[in-house]
């Protein structure tokens, strides 16, 4: 087991109870602002940055030049790592940043997104306090072209405004903020006003360098923090200001490279309302082990084929040589609930699947399914009730739940697989 963080550790996604609490300490704060062939954008970014209420020398900036032909004008004290220029590498120069990262805590901005001077301080305040949170800057939007860029951005963007993206503040509104987040609620985290742990940033490993394509990088990589038990937070009032207007408002954005990237995802996040609706994802949601012995084959395939019949989504974890595939790694590293079968089952109907769906939501991390008599049949278990769990060693940060569900049933005697497979009786 590792040793704990320091910092608190939140229940569920419960930041909320960090309301008006700020660090003791201002932590050490690493921004890393990607880039390639802005140097007007850059520049004024990096002039607002000096204007942080942050104090400075608590706060180190990173400039992650993307290959850009000419050699990026930085002042003496901003570090500048660069990489080649191979095609568009947004998720590999933003690594690139954060391996330079001193700081306790990262922020990710784009060159050609500027903050307010109170950007950094609101948006870290979270993961300062509790590690485990991730928070999202608000990304507005103005035309900022001709103005100086030396001009305070609050002064700058006064007549320049242009619409902020209705869904996402739409999203913020009715989530309060992320309180309420869920398990597509990565959607709303732009990597280009983003704040974590240098801690958490390191477990759940860095930006997919895959992605060599404009947009989704940010998101696949929320979905791996919010299933390795991280907390989600909108931060309104870490205001940084994007240099044109939103990528669904230019001309120039088509449907095919928006369609291209939810491909893309599909095949990466396999959470129900983002993985194809046929089609099987490369990586497994819903993870299922059979009944352990004295279980004898016939039990364990009724137990097993009941079981991902009933739950979309679902794969087993067990080979046809009977080896178990480990969690967290390979296909299996983007589990989002893991069943137990505790003794043969068979399962018909799709209450399962519902009472699955509830399951890392909230505050519930973990729910046996019971019969009548109190028997243990199957367990549910949260992967990021676990990820916080194995982190803080604690088991109290998500609740505990046991429930009967219909169309669940133990199997008593030799089930027949035939009758079973038929349709013919219900074992």
């Amino acid at each position: 087991m590792t040793t704990p963080p320091a910092g608190t550790a939140l229940p569920g996604n419960r930041w909320d109870l960090l309301a008006g609490v700020r660090p003791d300490v201002p932590p050490m704060v690493s921004v890393v602002v990607a880039h390639y062939r802005q140097p007007q954008q850059l520049a004024r970014t990096l002039a607002a940055l000096r204007r942080q209420d942050h104090p400075s020398h608590r706060l180190e900036v990173i400039v992650a030049d993307d290959g850009s032909p000419e050699r990026p004008r930085v002042p003496d004290d901003v570090v500048l790592v660069r990489q080649e220029d191979a095609g568009f590498r947004l998720a590999a120069a933003r690594n690139l940043g954060a391996a330079a990262a001193t700081g306790e805590i990262l922020v990710f901005l784009d060159a050609d997104t500027t903050p307010e001077p109170a950007f950094v301080r609101e948006l870290v305040r979270l993961p300062a306090l509790a590690p485990d949170c991730v928070t999202v800057g608000r990304r507005r939007h103005a035309r900022l072209d001709g103005v100086p860029v030396t001009e305070d951005i609050e002064l700058a963007v006064a007549g320049r405004e242009l619409v902020e993206p209705p869904w996402l503040r739409e999203a913020y509104r009715t989530s309060r903020n992320l309180l309420d987040a869920d398990d597509r609620s990565y959607r709303y985290v732009i990597g280009a006003a983003l704040a974590c742990s240098r801690r958490l940033f390191a477990e759940v490993g860095g930006f997919d360098e895959t992605f060599t394509s404009y947009g989704g990088e940010d998101w696949e990589w929320a979905y791996r923090a919010w299933i390795g038990g991280a907390l989600l937070a909108h931060a309104p009032t870490a205001v940084a200001w994007h240099d044109g207007p939103d990528a669904s408002e230019r001309p120039a954005a088509g449907r095919s490279a928006k369609n291209a990237e939810a491909i893309r995802l599909s095949d990466l996040i396999p959470v129900p309302g983002s993985r194809g609706r046929g089609l099987r994802s490369a990586k497994v949601d819903v993870a299922v082990s059979g009944p352990p012995a004295p279980a004898t084959p016939a039990d364990v395939f009724v137990s097993v084929d009941s079981v991902l019949a009933a739950i979309p989504g679902a794969e087993a974890t067990e080979s046809e040589t009977g080896t178990r595939a480990p969690l967290g790694r390979g296909r299996f590293d983007r589990v989002r609930v893991h069943l137990d079968i505790l003794r043969p089952v068979l399962v018909v109907g799709g209450a399962l699947a519902a009472q699955v769906s509830h399951v890392g939501r909230g505050q519930l991390g973990e729910l046996l399914i019971v019969d009548d008599a109190g028997t243990e049949l199957i367990r549910i278990s949260s992967m990021r009730s676990r990820a916080r769990h194995l982190r803080w060693a604690r088991d109290d940060l998500f609740s505990r739940g046991r429930a009967t569900c219909d169309g669940v049933r133990a199997l008593e005697g030799e089930v027949d697989v035939e009758a079973y497979l038929g349709g013919w009786t219900r074992g």
